[in-house]
């Protein structure tokens, strides 16, 4: 497997006065974190929640699943691994993991303690935000999971800590996704229900993409979390 390429600097949202919590939001395959910042003006979330939005980008790597050419991802996947919910890549995946930890804990550097923090993502991302929310030692203030999968070959269970086994999460999954299917996101709903967590689900007829009423919803829920 080829090295992934240096990660350019996370962009960074700030809010107006001293960060009162941070969202860290994680792409999906091929995107950046740029392609997220639209969605943050949309969400309308109220200024004196002193939100800090993280918009990392992944490296730049040979991917599987556009046969070997490079594109932006957390860890590396296979032609089929978004739909059958698998991990061909543990040593990406740890990698991957590491760096949203390290991103989580700058954060508890900067000011914001760990219950203050959301970690969330679309697609990859998604799955790499609540892979690394149910392992993490601290306790969060939740995380969201849009269009996305808990990976079915990775032992998330075994390795859940009790510091986020009551943890808020958001799913939302499009019922006409073509490339996540739609009952990897029921299936992980199931699973975090089944860890403890506090698990609000949404379904809506869309294909692999974000829609306005999915935004309202993750909204509503964020402000809920961090007021």
């Amino acid at each position: 497997m080829s090295t992934p390429s240096v990660r350019p600097e996370p962009l960074e949202i700030a809010p107006a006065g001293k960060a009162k919590a941070s969202v860290i939001f994680l792409h999906g395959l091929g995107a950046d974190g740029h392609d997220l910042a639209p969605i943050v003006p949309a969400l309308k979330l109220a200024p004196e929640l002193g939100i800090r939005w993280i918009l990392p980008t992944a490296a730049t790597r040979p991917l599987g699943a556009a046969g070997g050419e490079m594109r932006t991802a957390w860890f590396d996947m296979g032609p089929e691994d978004l739909w059958r919910a698998v991990s061909s890549d543990p040593t990406g995946l740890a990698q991957a993991d590491g760096l949203v930890r390290s991103m989580i804990e700058r954060e508890i550097a900067r000011g914001v303690p760990s219950n203050r923090i959301v970690v969330g993502g679309f697609s990859q991302g998604g799955a790499l935000a609540a892979y690394v929310a149910v392992r993490f030692e601290k306790p969060l203030a939740g995380a969201f999971a849009l269009s996305t999968f808990l990976a079915r070959n990775v032992p998330v269970e075994a390795q859940s800590v009790s510091a986020n086994r009551g943890l808020p999460v958001f799913a939302a999954h499009g019922t006409e996704d073509r490339l996540v299917a739609p009952a990897r996101g029921r299936e992980l709903r199931d699973r975090m229900v089944e860890l403890g967590c506090e698990v609000t689900f949404r379904e809506y007829p869309m294909g692999h993409s974000v829609c306005v009423e999915e935004i309202a919803d993750l909204s509503a829920w964020l402000a809920a979390r961090l007021r």
